[in-house]
Formats: structure tokens, C-alpha cells, sequence
């Protein structure tokens, strides 16, 4: 795995992680700020959201209140652990 730092938007960075990546898989990874730009510009297929029991009492929210339409995740798979639940959810593409 390679990682990167680009400020030039995310279109520009997820192009430019694609061209590196070939035909490997592009994974976005971030708080609630970084990843709510690329599921609400329609630039992700799946989402993963790991949840540890640990309440911190602040932080960014993941999904807040927006303009975007509704956007329908559809479960894959659940994992538990004794420390975190890993949970999948494939995003549905709306008709436009």
C-alpha cells in the first residue's frame, strides 16, 4: 500500500490515486470531512464504517444534515469483534 498527499481537490487526487493504482482498487480513507466529499460527489461504491466502543464525546460527525439527495447503502457484510463491529455497505448508484 502507497499513500499520498494532494491539495488539489478530490477529483484531481482520486484521478491521480487511480493512475497509480492501475487495475488495483482505490481506497479513500478519512474522518467524516474527507469522506462525505467523495460519497456525495457520487465518487464511491462502498463504504465501511468501523465501530469501536468507545464513546469520545466530540468529533466529526460522518454523515450530517445536506442538500445531497438520499444516497441508499445495501449491507454486505458484518464482522464483530471484541474491540470493533467492521460493517460493509455497497452504495446504490440513483437514476439520474
Amino acid at each position: 500500500m502507497t499513500g499520498r498527499f494532494e491539495t488539489d481537490g478530490i477529483v484531481p487526487a482520486l484521478k491521480s490515486a487511480q493512475a497509480a493504482a492501475g487495475a488495483k482498487e482505490v481506497v479513500v480513507m478519512g474522518g467524516g470531512h474527507l469522506c462525505r466529499q467523495y460519497l456525495y460527489a457520487g465518487l464511491v461504491d462502498e463504504v465501511r464504517i468501523h465501530l469501536a466502543p468507545i464513546v469520545l464525546g466530540d468529533g466529526t460527525p460522518l454523515f450530517e444534515r445536506t442538500t445531497v439527495p438520499p444516497i441508499r447503502l445495501v449491507q454486505r457484510d458484518t464482522v464483530s469483534t471484541p474491540n470493533a463491529t467492521h460493517l460493509t455497505y455497497d452504495v446504490v448508484r440513483q437514476e439520474k
